[in-house]
């Protein structure tokens, strides 16, 4: 330095230290103090530059603001170098002046040149408010402060340098001008979508200290803090954020990573191909067969792309960000520890000057308020990191849930798809904030230690030696933990997997009075989840650091999210869609295809030719491969070999209608644009007219879940308008047929499918059951297992004589008339099956059209002549006629009624969360448990601060006496203390590991019994997803999050309050401040809980939509590929999941701001105790002063957290609050009443007796059955028919009080069935539903899951039900799995397994849903003769939608709008001639 300052002082300590007025020397003020803020901006410009030049964000126009800061940098520059002159000038005087007076002007001047630059290429860059340039500024006017005081002290001596006096005030001037010009924002940039976006985030425009302290977020906290948050007051979110930037970047880095481990893997076969070498023989005898299988198996292990790399390319540099402040934090932590040791020093020496403890007691409350806003940072980055991550994964896995083959699809069910998106994408969220502790940890460790040496010096190696043991204890506890968790994921999926099939099929469980086994299955999952749990509640009690779990739970779900992700995808090349240009429009050769390629082929030997334009059957018994086929053209199979070709777009109409939750018209125009005129002729067409007047809400009706309030038929209907408005070039029709009434059906063909339909000139391939069009198609192909039998049109099949001929040759003509509507609710083999709900608007419409006798005779012309005449002038008018008419009014016109939404918006709670809410969850843990739990927290806080004063007066002891001769009673009672506190915390984790469990398994219980208590019109309103959120979700958050959150609560409760007894006991005069600080304190907390609540809330009820959203395309991916709407729905989901990010983004800087706020309150806490510290200092001894101020420093800590557990317990005992009201919904009548137990032997006979009976579905609906009173003796046969919507699945409903009398009763063998238990009366009736459903387990279970019966019984009726040959041809036999929703048997299979349960319940009373829909003709009468022959001495009600099958019943009953029309033997009726005979009439039978 002497060479720079010449004979100016350096550093003198008696000139700044010890002295009352201090000062800095000459030198020092001259080079240190301006060069630090000019090394800071060099230092840091080059990077920023580049980080400029990468973020462009267009260039904003010169404004005022801009001018001026140019001007001021500009002015400055040369009033630095007018220093320089000046000394060049005064060197040209011979005046000689040290080095430094040129080297710090130059160098000011040149930084000054620079901030100017930089001023002008952060405007061309887009950034309206620049932090470097603030820091900059800040660090500049600091410096300053100093010459500005000192040079004022020495006013006297300026006279002879009144040069560099003025400029230096016009330099300090202007630096502070330019610091308060740079906390003004610029105007936002050019062609931003700060311009465009009505409500767009005020972070995009705010300035750089807004950005430190949040204060940009203050507007929300005010508007939350006034009114609850709606929907309407979240900003847009940050383009950056939004899935349509993070999913393609994540999936992109994905795909790089599955083509490098597919290289590497062919690098290595090359290598093991080559070490194989030519010289072995050509046909490899060297490797036997064995080896071979072992050098596979490697293989397979080599290539797994690693998911987490992908991530790490992703997100990682955004990532290390929020690292680099967490590295600066850390590092600043350990100054606040060194001023206190200076503090103390300070208290001990009697003369040090004062000043100098008021400057550590405000350097300690710079340094934490730096350590405040650079920690924030820290988060904010890493919780934006989640948050993208989330958005990221569950895109990825949604558009892998689009492209997965069937195969993979077993693997993976719907429910534990909805984990991977909602638990395991959570779990990473949470592992963000984790993830640098696991490097900041060790370095906080070192770092603590290498100063504790400095002070105890080897007295350290004690406390490393302890937590070195500990480590091994942690790992083990650690893997453990893991362990466990991957047994409770298990459990957890099993779980939520069965009660999606429960609540999928609740109406067929309350039907047959099965709840109570289904229920023992779902607690047992339970109890065994709950054992899990319980053990690592246990573990997580004995273990010290529950943090280091957080990466091992991540690992477990990594893996899960990357096996999904790898699982194959269907080959988009199986299926050739070019437009070759052969006549064929649709062609298979030589195929062969399977269900998964290591399955054996389902279809074998497939060679089929459709010409362009023609109408193609295929027939076939129940299981031959009918819809299999339809699958392999379109692409959903396997191909083992062979080729398909399709030309042109395809629309394809399944057996299972699949329906989107959304309006009529939504589900038939499914993306295209609505066109009026087109529009109304495919209503016409599919014969949805009719029904669309019936609907509440016309064609804008919102369809409840999986098309829950519409009838089979119509469903099936609205897939097919759906098809005919797509205007494909090829139908692939999947028994379209089935579900729909004889007429109906007819009137479809002839409108749509067949010769003279609106698809004429299409290529169409029609599976059906139906014989009565097949005279009118082009081909017929007959499959027989597997295998195409034979194919021609119907003549040559008939002359052939071979199979098809035998088929027609069974049923006579009359049959083939009344058969024309064989209802087949087939499922497709991979569709997911939901059970629909006959209940909710019970409609199944018909078209009221009568279909003349006309139709018949032309059928009888058409089989003797198949004169297929196109020219057929009478229906090609009328197809005209539908283009010529204009309709003049659109029915939603001319329905402007208020449509009441069926599905009822999700609810949610504002507003505090009641008191009582917290009161049921400790009546749940237990009352006595709860307050004892609070007790030991209160005794373990005790300890601690017991502890902690022992020690210091222990510190004291040895400056009073120089010796310490009371060690060794020291050192017994602090280690007596230290122990009892550990013990109880041991013992406190223990105890309310012991709570949570009891809470989690009694909430839980009470959920699940009311759910199963529920009555059936709840679930028609309420999505499953809803339900099963609730399950899933909520109950995850009382089993996990809960009790972790309660843990902390009062952990940081008992620290808080012990910190502010241990400063008010040291120093009684902070008294005074604790009262304005609580004030503020208690002001920020109800801002902030307010907001944040309601922001939690509206997150999580967007959040149920995603996974509504995401079940219902897996159930309809078959039908979205058809139609190639993949793109449009994955922008759905996208915007889904933003609109949930939306909520959860203001979620997490709110906890970011109210960190800040309070944070600050406890560097005030720390300022106070310090100062007061400072100015006792006379009066107290150095130990009390460290204990005080060290409190201080902890308490900033364990405020922040008490307010964000405060508010975490808010939001997480919503958990409670919401399970509370799904366990509080009215529930049915009791399943048993005790006293009114009818006889075991009930009902003898079989009366049964309405009496004046009345009901509706709903309150507030109108009645659907209208007073209706009729005796049926036990015995008795009745069919019940009627038109669509005259209540005749409502009758059997009732009979079963699935729906509860608004008047009368009914009454069976003089029992009222409303006065006893529910399970007594369904477990004495039987029916057959009109939809199967089977549950996942085994068939025996299906039939009979309380284990009544023996096998041998169980066998019998599998023969009756002609399943005998089919499951004894199954390995397992009748332990044989059935998957979720009985997928891996047929629709008919199915049906059978009906019939099987109600032959082998056996009771005297039998309700039929028209059951024998889904099986072909000659099942059919099979089925039909063993009811007769089986059932013969019960009382049968069979609602017929064909009416052949009640031909021979004893009676009918027509119903007609909810009353009795005609009730009397069908030969009556007919002589009657009423409205039955009018519809025995339309069926053909008169």
């Amino acid at each position: 330095m002497k060479h720079l300052c010449g004979n100016l002082t350096f550093w003198d300590s008696n000139f700044t230290k010890h002295t009352n007025l201090p000062d800095l020397p000459a030198c020092f003020q001259l080079s240190v103090l301006p060069w630090a803020p000019c090394i800071f901006l060099w230092l840091t410009s080059p990077f920023y530059i580049l980080y400029l030049k990468m973020n462009n964000r267009g260039y904003i126009m010169m404004s005022i603001l801009n001018r001026i800061k140019t001007v001021l940098g500009l002015i400055l520059w040369i009033v630095c170098w007018t220093d320089l002159f000046s000394s060049f000038h005064e060197m040209s005087q011979n005046q000689f002046k040290p080095p430094v007076y040129f080297v710090t002007p130059l160098v000011l001047g040149m930084t000054m040149l620079l901030a100017t630059f930089l001023i002008q290429y952060e405007r061309l860059k887009g950034v309206q408010s620049s932090g470097v340039l603030f820091i900059f500024w800040t660090i500049s006017v600091l410096f300053a402060i100093v010459p500005f005081r000192s040079k004022i002290m020495n006013a006297s001596q300026a006279e002879n340098d009144r040069l560099r006096f003025t400029t230096f005030y016009i330099y300090f001037g202007l630096t502070l001008l330019q610091l308060i010009l740079s906390c003004f924002n610029e105007k936002p940039p050019h062609f931003s979508s700060v311009v465009t976006d009505p409500n767009v985030c005020p972070e995009t425009t705010a300035g750089f200290i807004s950005k430190m302290t949040f204060w940009w977020f203050t507007s929300m906290a005010i508007k939350g803090y006034k009114s609850p948050l709606e929907n309407k007051d979240l900003w847009s979110l940050n383009k950056q954020d939004s899935s349509e930037l993070v999913v393609p970047n994540l999936l992109n880095e994905w795909e790089m990573e599955k083509s490098k481990a597919q290289s590497e893997q062919s690098v290595k076969e090359q290598a093991e191909f080559r070490k194989a070498g030519p010289g072995t023989e050509p046909n490899h005898v060297s490797v036997s067969p064995e080896e071979e299988e072992v050098l596979l198996s490697k293989r397979k292990e080599a290539r797994q792309p690693s998911f987490l790399r992908a991530l790490l390319r992703a997100f990682g540099p955004y990532f290390l960000i929020g690292s680099a402040f967490k590295l600066l934090q850390d590092l600043i932590t350990f100054v606040n520890p060194q001023l206190l040791r200076m503090l103390i020093n300070f208290t001990k020496q009697s003369q040090a000057p004062l000043w100098w403890g008021y400057s550590l007691a405000f350097l300690m409350f710079g340094a934490s308020l730096l350590q405040t806003l650079i920690l924030h940072q820290h988060f904010q980055y890493c919780f934006v990191t989640g948050m993208r991550l989330r958005t990221g994964i569950i895109g990825a896995i949604y558009r892998k849930s689009l492209v997965i083959t069937n195969e993979a699809k077993r693997s993976s069910t719907v429910g534990e798809v909805v984990n991977l998106m909602s638990v395991d994408a959570q779990r990473f969220m949470d592992l963000t904030t984790f993830l640098n502790m696991l490097w900041s940890a060790p370095l906080q460790i070192v770092l603590a230690l290498f100063f504790l040496w400095q002070n105890l010096g080897a007295s350290v190696l004690a406390g490393v030696a302890v937590m070195v043991l500990l480590i091994p204890f942690n790992a083990f506890i650690a893997m453990k933990t893991r362990t466990y968790q991957v047994e409770q994921m298990k459990y957890k999926d099993e779980r939520i997997k069965q009660m999606n099939e429960i609540l999928n099929g609740i109406k067929v469980l309350k039907l047959y009075a099965w709840e109570t086994s289904f229920q023992e299955k779902i607690l047992q999952i339970r109890q065994k989840e709950l054992n899990v749990l319980r053990k690592t509640a246990y573990l997580s009690a004995l273990s010290t650091m529950a943090w280091i779990s957080a990466p091992f739970l991540a690992s477990v779900s990594l893996k899960r999210i990357q096996d999904f992700l790898s699982h194959d995808e269907l080959d988009p090349e199986s299926v050739d869609r070019r437009n070759n240009t052969s006549e064929y429009a649709v062609s298979v050769v030589n195929g062969k295809f399977s269900w998964a390629k290591q399955d054996q082929a389902i279809l074998d030997n497939i060679n089929v030719m459709v010409p362009q334009g023609s109408l193609l059957a295929v027939v076939g018994h129940v299981g031959c491969g009918k819809t299999s086929l339809v699958c392999a053209l379109l692409g959903e199979m396997e191909k083992l070999e062979g080729q398909i070709s399709i030309r042109g777009s395809v629309a394809y109409v399944p057996q299972q209608a699949w329906i989107q939750n959304a309006t009529v018209r939504d589900n038939i125009l499914f993306g295209r644009p609505y066109v009026e005129q087109k529009y109304r002729c495919v209503l016409e067409a599919c014969a949805l007219t009719p029904d669309l007047e019936v609907l509440p809400g016309g064609d804008q009706t919102e369809i409840g879940e999986k098309g829950i309030n519409l009838s089979g038929g119509q469903r099936q209907r609205v897939s097919l308008a759906r098809a005919l408005y797509s205007e494909a070039d090829v139908y692939l029709l999947d028994d379209p047929l089935s579900a729909v009434d004889a007429h109906v059906a007819k009137h479809i063909f002839d409108n749509v499918i067949g010769p003279e339909g609106a698809l004429k000139g299409k290529t169409r391939i029609l599976v059906t059951h139906g014989i009565s069009f097949l005279p009118q198609v082009d081909n017929i192909l007959v499959m027989v297992d597997g295998r195409v039998s034979e194919m021609g049109s119907y003549q040559d099949l008939l002359k052939q004589n071979g199979a098809f001929a035998e088929f027609l040759r069974n049923y006579s003509l009359e049959d083939i008339i009344e058969d024309d509507e064989i209802i087949d609710l087939l499922l497709d083999e991979e569709e997911e099956e939901f059970p629909d709900d006959a209940l909710s608007n019970h409609t199944d419409m018909v078209d009221n059209e009568p279909v003349v006798n006309e139709a018949r005779r032309q059928f009888m012309r058409q089989m003797s002549i198949m004169s297929n005449d196109p020219e057929n002038p009478k229906k090609m008018s009328r197809r005209r006629r539908c283009s010529e008419r204009k309709h003049p009014e659109s029915p939603t016109e001319k329905k402007e009624l208020k449509v009441e939404k069926l599905i009822q918006a999700e609810t949610t709670e504002t507003g505090r969360v009641k008191l009582k809410v917290y009161w049921e969850y400790a009546k749940a843990v237990g009352p006595l448990l709860s307050l004892f739990i609070c007790f030991l927290y209160g005794c373990q806080s005790a300890t601690s601060i017991g502890a902690n004063f022992w020690l210091s007066e222990w510190t004291n002891d040895a400056l009073q006496n120089g010796t310490q001769h009371r060690a060794s009673t020291r050192v017994g009672v602090y280690a007596a203390l230290g122990l009892s506190q550990g013990v109880l915390v041991m013992f406190s984790s223990f105890t309310l590991a012991l709570g949570k469990i009891q809470a989690a398994r009694k909430l839980h219980q009470t959920l699940l019994d009311n759910k199963f208590h529920t009555p059936q019109s709840f679930f028609d309103t309420t999505p499953i997803g809803r339900i099963i959120n609730r399950f899933s979700k909520d109950i995850y958050v009382i089993d996990e999050v809960l009790p972790s959150t309660v843990l902390m609560f009062l952990g940081t409760f008992f620290a808080s309050v012990s910190t502010m007894i241990v400063i008010i006991f040291s120093t009684p005069i902070f008294a005074l401040v604790i009262g304005p600080l609580a004030l503020i304190y208690f002001f920020v907390q109800r801002f902030y809980v307010a907001t944040s609540r309601q922001l939690k809330r509206l997150e999580s009820v967007s959040r149920s939509p995603i996974y509504s959203h995401f079940s219902e395309t897996i159930t309809g991916t078959s039908v979205i590929r058809a139609y190639g709407r993949n793109t449009a729905f994955v922008l759905l989901s996208d915007m889904k999941v933003d609109e949930n990010q939306k909520s959860y983004y203001p979620g997490i800087v709110s906890n970011r701001w109210l960190g800040v706020r309070i944070e600050f309150i406890g560097n005030c806490i720390v300022l106070f105790a310090a100062l007061f510290a400072v100015i006792g200092k006379e009066k107290l001894s150095p130990g009390l002063v460290g204990l005080s101020v060290s409190y201080a420093l902890q308490v900033t800590m364990s405020l922040n957290w008490m307010v964000r557990m405060t508010s975490d317990l808010e939001s997480n005992i919503v958990a409670v609050e919401r399970v509370k009201e799904y366990s509080e919904t009215t529930t049915e009548a009791p399943w048993i009443v005790k006293d009114k137990q009818p006889p075991p032997d009930w009902p003898p006979k079989g009366n049964v007796e309405f009496i004046d009976y009345s009901v509706r579905y709903r309150e507030g609906l109108d009645l659907v059955l209208r007073n209706i009173s009729l005796e049926v003796k036990g015995g008795e046969k009745i069919g019940i028919v009627g038109r669509t919507g005259a209540g005749k699945s409502s009758m059997t409903l009732c009979l079963f009080r699935l729906l509860e009398a608004a008047g009368g009763e009914i009454v069976i063998d003089e029992v009222k069935i409303s006065e006893i238990g529910l399970h007594d009366l369904r477990s004495k009736l039987t029916i057959i539903p009109q939809e199967p459903v089977l549950f996942s387990g085994t068939l025996r279970m299906n039939l009979d899951p309380f284990e009544k019966y023996s096998d041998e019984e169980v066998w019998k009726v599998l023969e009756l039900s002609h399943l005998k040959k089919f499951v004894s041809n199954q390995a397992s036999k009748l332990e044989l799995e059935c998957s979720e929703g009985g997928e891996n048997l047929s629709v008919g299979q199915r049906q059978l397994v009906c019939l099987a349960r109600a032959l082998l319940r056996k009771t005297r009373i039998l309700v039929l849903d028209e059951a024998t829909a889904a099986v072909d003709l000659e099942t059919d009468n099979l089925i039909q003769s063993t009811i007769r022959t089986q059932f013969e001495d019960c009382t049968v009600f069979t609602i017929a939608h064909r009416l052949n099958t009640i031909m021979d019943y004893t009676r009918v009953l027509v119903l007609d709008k909810g009353k009795i029309a005609e009730f009397d033997t069908p030969a009556n009726l007919l002589a009657q001639k009423g409205i039955f005979y009018g519809m025995a009439k339309d069926a053909g039978l008169v």
